[in-house]
């Protein structure tokens, strides 16, 4: 069990360009996640860091890039605890599941997708990092003459904010204010919604989300450099 991330960094993600047998049946995505130990007791910041690693390389192992970036915001969710959020993105990219884990996927094409356990789960032997914004909540939106809506965003440290939105903002808008309420820099952003990576230009009304949604904001904040 000890060995588990080891075999993991040398593995390389299974080639999807190269299909297996089509996956024979679609199981619900299972809610209990898988436990393992790390070698050594990692930080989250070296687990996030781990996890960019894969996210970053997988696409090159062939496959298609609209799958992985639906598997990765899948990841988030289930470890944001938003079950339903998980399955409606696998559902909107016709992602197949036979044994109802993340650690084994197809896509429609009956291409082969495998997850490591380090993006499923966090190791039981994780060093917690205290969070100076925990607890605190955002501040309240300014009055407005626009018609403005709260937007509620679930950041993939687990976070939920709430925005000021009108449906005629762009994405790169509210990245920014994001940025002004909780300091992360709009380039660190990539929003998802119904398994879509959404861009900068495109305006909330475009997206076609309604009242009470969930846009998941995956944050890939770089590591300090080190001396």
């Amino acid at each position: 069990m000890g060995n588990c991330v080891g075999r993991q960094r040398r593995e390389r993600p299974a080639a999807p360009g190269h299909p297996r047998k089509r996956a024979g049946r679609n199981e619900p995505l299972k809610k209990e996640r898988p436990k393992w130990k790390s070698d050594y007791p990692m930080t989250d910041g070296q687990l996030r860091s781990k996890r960019d690693e894969f996210w970053d390389t997988a696409p090159a192992f062939e496959g298609r890039k609209e799958i992985w970036d639906a598997l990765k915001a899948a990841a988030f969710a289930v470890e944001a605890n938003d079950h339903e959020l998980a399955q409606a993105i696998l559902d909107g990219a016709s992602i197949t599941l036979p044994h109802g884990s993340l650690s084994e996927c197809y896509d429609e094409l009956g291409n082969r997708y495998q997850l490591p356990v380090y993006c499923l789960a966090p190791p039981v032997n994780l060093l917690l990092e205290r969070s100076e914004d925990d607890g605190v909540e955002p501040p309240e939106p300014a009055p407005s003459t626009r018609r403005e809506f709260p937007l509620k965003v679930r950041l993939s440290t687990g976070k939920d904010v709430r925005l000021s939105a009108s449906l005629s903002d762009t994405v790169g808008q509210l990245k920014r204010q994001l940025h002004a309420q909780e300091g992360l820099e709009p380039s660190w952003q990539r929003w998802f919604f119904s398994g879509k990576l959404l861009t900068d230009r495109m305006r909330l009304q475009e997206t076609k989300i309604q009242k009470d949604f969930v846009i998941q904001v995956i944050v890939n904040q770089p590591l300090p450099p080190q001396d």
